[in-house]
């Protein structure tokens, strides 16, 4: 029998990730050296007293059991982590558990648009972005992020297309600062023009806060919510991946707007049967422990930017610091022109060193890359040396 996929499975496309870790395993198996810059998933390891959490619940065999339901102590240390790190107040219906933030955002479309309703997108964005209000079968439509702007969505030019009183209204946007790929975060001002915004044009704001405790050069990593009248026009999804290396648990929360909670969390009871209770223990573990690591961690991957971006500025490509996030971002080196999948292939070739093309994030990433700091500085170093000696970056078209 013929086996015909969805019409959505057109639009979920492996692409050159798959050409590039065929090109990856290739070198690996000829023993040449890969420096790996190219999946986000940090190198550090959760604190102990995380690990000994969950391995502590792991030796209960009640803990096996189906979930359900969060631990009303982890939703509590979800509401004093809020207060005490960002200043907002949250009661236990305005937060809810997901299996990490990725999989909340695929999902929540489905409880917020209906087919055909427009959802505003970043380009470029993580492409999660789109696949979960492409699931829930609503209309894309990306808002552009460009250097002229900061990286930073025009608001009154969305408003004019797709705002109240517009031909056709969005009906939700994603926004998410310090943003991944192109490593920018928002000032505050950005936030307090958005909420207004947001509540005058009657457009949901559904929110990805996943680094704002990586964040650098003395910023200060804020929520959405932490904004007057936050509450009333949106929601925030918040994550322990990248801040406790917590990324194979999946452990994250969707807080904010009552109503939307609580909407998302009655989908999600249809699908779910709750957090593995080991994972809930070591969440509780990481909300309510020390922060020391979370802080050093975050100078140690700002060594890592200085050593990625101002390495490559001084071989001759302008390499822009990164403001946050665990990733660098920037244009590729004038001689290659928009073609960022023909230099990762070249670097990758030459070199060993394996970035991401920005074109995987978007029409507007299209002669960029992105590098994940996941790598310590010693390393970087080396890979610099080896770029280096390639000559790639001094060669003119």
């Amino acid at each position: 029998m013929r086996i015909e996929p969805s019409k959505r499975m057109e639009s979920f496309e492996e692409g050159i990730f798959q050409v590039l870790d065929e090109k990856k395993k290739e070198r690996e198996a000829r023993g040449e050296r890969v420096y790996n810059f190219s999946v986000g998933t940090p190198d550090f390891e959760p604190a102990g007293h995380i690990m000994e959490a969950v391995v502590k619940a792991a030796g209960e065999p009640k803990n096996y059991k189906y979930a359900l339901t969060e631990l009303p102590e982890l939703i509590q240390a979800v509401a004093e982590r809020y207060k005490k790190r960002y200043g907002v107040e949250l009661e236990s219906d305005e937060i809810m558990s997901v299996y990490g933030s990725q999989e909340g955002i695929a999902h929540i479309g489905l409880s917020l648009v209906d087919p055909g309703d427009i959802v505003l997108v970043p380009d470029p964005g993580y492409p999660i972005f789109s696949v979960g209000p492409t699931l829930a079968g609503a209309r894309l439509v990306t808002y552009e992020l460009d250097e002229e702007n900061d990286y930073l969505p025009n608001l009154e030019a969305i408003a004019a297309s797709y705002g109240k009183g517009a031909g056709e209204r969005a009906r939700m946007m994603i926004v998410s600062y310090p943003l991944n790929p192109v490593c920018k975060a928002a000032p505050d001002s950005f936030y307090e023009r958005l909420v207004p915004w947001a509540e005058e044009n009657e457009i949901l704001i559904v929110h990805d806060n996943a680094y704002s405790d990586i964040i650098y050069d003395g910023r200060v990593g804020r929520s959405f919510l932490s904004f007057p009248g936050a509450k009333e026009v949106g929601v925030e999804f918040y994550s322990l991946s990248k801040s406790f290396n917590y990324t194979g648990a999946r452990a994250g929360f969707l807080v904010g707007n009552r109503d939307i909670v609580q909407n998302f969390k009655k989908l999600r009871s249809q699908i779910d049967y709750g957090t593995f209770l080991p994972v809930q223990y070591g969440a509780l573990a990481a909300l309510t422990g020390p922060d020391d690591g979370v802080r050093a961690q975050c100078g140690e991957y700002e060594r890592r930017r200085n050593a990625l971006c101002d390495g490559f500025t001084g071989l001759g490509w302008a390499f822009e610091r990164s403001q946050g996030t665990m990733f660098a971002w920037s244009r590729i080196p004038e001689r290659f022109g928009e073609d960022d999948v023909g230099f990762v292939t070249e670097l990758l070739s030459r070199t060993g060193v394996l970035c991401t093309p920005g074109s995987s994030f978007g029409a507007l990433g299209k002669g960029h890359v992105r590098f994940a700091l996941v790598l310590p500085v010693e390393t970087i170093a080396e890979a610099l040396e080896t770029v280096d000696r390639s000559g790639i970056l001094r060669e003119v078209k």
